[in-house]
């Protein structure tokens, strides 16, 4: 990632450059959370996913897409290392016996080790410190993170498990096989309905095929919309131009 790339990303998520530090990472979590949203709709209109440092360039900052863990956690990497942070892949498990690179989150090294993710959906807005045993207060709830077998590290959000991280780490290209798997075969959640989704103030908001959903401040509400509405909803939630609906199943 080149010094225009990061600048038109940092333009796109609303962050300054500025020197790595705690709060400066914690800023830029929390930026990207709110303006990149969580979405598998490429899986559904159908459309390829690739993972190539280009492709994301093009989806997330040129088109002004967001995309799932591989994609947004893989630019969101090479961001922060071009801004100067110490940056490591990290394959993860989302079930004590699910398949490996289920799930790719990131650590990333300052005075302590933490833990950050913008493409998990619903998930900590800020760094989780990866050597604390201690419960972990976010907006989006109580975080703890534990040792595994192996030298592994699980996550749990109000003691439910989120995932297993393995600490050895990894490059980006060895997650297209379980991408693929994902945007393809039809026991992938990714294939069962297009979803987009972002975190708003309070709360959350998801477009699931047709259903718009809000939850804030505890309450959800439901509302089935037209093609019409859908599309707009697309745009003017989740700043996504989308010229035709994305179907469910549509790899399929």
């Amino acid at each position: 990632m080149d010094a225009p790339t990061a600048d038109r990303y940092l333009a796109r998520i609303g962050a300054a450059r500025e020197e790595p530090s705690p709060d400066a990472l914690r800023a830029l979590q929390r930026a990207h959370l709110h303006t990149v949203p969580f979405e598998n709709l490429s899986v559904h209109l159908p459309e390829p996913v690739d993972l190539a440092e280009p492709a994301l360039v093009d989806k997330v900052l040129t088109r002004r897409r967001g995309g799932f863990c591989y994609e947004l956690n893989g630019l969101f990497a090479a961001l922060l290392r071009h801004l100067g942070y110490r940056v490591t892949l990290l394959q993860a498990r989302t079930s004590p016996h699910g398949i490996p690179f289920d799930h790719l989150t990131l650590r990333v090294d300052l005075d302590e080790p933490l833990l950050v993710d913008v493409g998990f959906g619903t998930f900590a807005h800020h760094p989780l410190r990866i050597d604390s045993r201690e419960p972990q207060h976010d907006p989006d709830g109580v975080y703890t993170v534990s040792e595994a077998e192996h030298g592994d590290i699980a996550v749990h959000k109000a003691g439910e498990l989120e995932f297993i991280a393995d600490r050895r780490p990894r490059e980006l290209a060895e997650f297209v096989p379980t991408c693929w798997w994902h945007t393809t075969s039809p026991k992938s959640h990714f294939t069962k309905n297009p979803v987009c989704s972002m975190p708003v103030d309070g709360g959350r908001v998801t477009l699931k095929g047709r259903t718009l959903i809000r939850t804030v401040g505890g309450e959800r509400t439901e509302e089935t919309l037209s093609d019409d509405e859908a599309l707009a909803a697309f745009r003017d939630i989740f700043g996504v131009e989308l010229s035709r609906m994305p179907e469910k199943s549509g790899r399929h």
